[in-house]
């Protein structure tokens, strides 16, 4: 099954990932969602005030290097690719997600691989950094029609380190749907 990304229409520098990007650009609550170091999951819990669930959509290995971001080189092959749908208990999709796991790493951090990373890492009380490398938006049309929303999208790209080694790479992107709750993300790109 093939994953999906956006075709980025912008993307953040080096710098903009460090020191945010002005509000007229990014509002700030959508910055503490994409910028931030916290757990995704986590976030849209607190936003919506609903548990989030996750929808595997599939937990394979590819068959070769598949187009991801290219800091999956840090993540030991041979790597499992992992798909889901971040929604709400009630089933809003919220985000869509891909992450590279080794294949030999990946039954440490993720025992019941139908919960969210979060939960996964804070059950076992597992330190984590998330080390941001990535943030456009653009447009991908699977992903809009699954949605239900026409629009651009906002994406982000992370290492997750654990234990001072790369854990995980996540791709995430989000649903417009979250305008209902962090208000516009920015006028340029509305």
């Amino acid at each position: 099954m093939d994953w999906h990304h956006i075709t980025p229409q912008w993307q953040a520098t080096t710098t903009e990932l460090k020191t945010g990007l002005p509000t007229e650009q990014l509002a700030a609550p959508w910055q503490m969602l994409l910028l931030g170091d916290g757990a995704v999951t986590r976030h849209l819990q607190l936003v919506t005030g609903e548990d989030i669930e996750v929808d595997v959509l599939a937990m394979e290995s590819p068959v070769n290097e598949d187009g991801a971001p290219p800091e999956v080189s840090a993540i030991l092959a041979p790597r499992l690719r992992r798909q889901v749908w971040l929604r709400t208990a009630s089933g809003l999709r919220l985000a869509y997600a891909t992450s590279w796991w080794g294949a030999a790493q990946v039954d440490t951090y993720l025992e019941n691989r139908g919960l969210p990373i979060w939960k996964s890492l804070a059950s076992k009380r597992t330190e984590h950094f998330r080390d941001l490398k990535g943030l456009c938006y653009g447009r991908n049309q699977t992903l809009e029609n699954e949605f239900g929303q026409s629009g651009k999208l906002w994406a982000r790209h992370y290492l997750l380190w654990g234990q001072g080694q790369p854990m995980t790479l996540i791709y995430e992107v989000f649903s417009p749907v979250l305008v209902k709750y962090l208000g516009k993300s920015a006028n340029a790109n509305e």
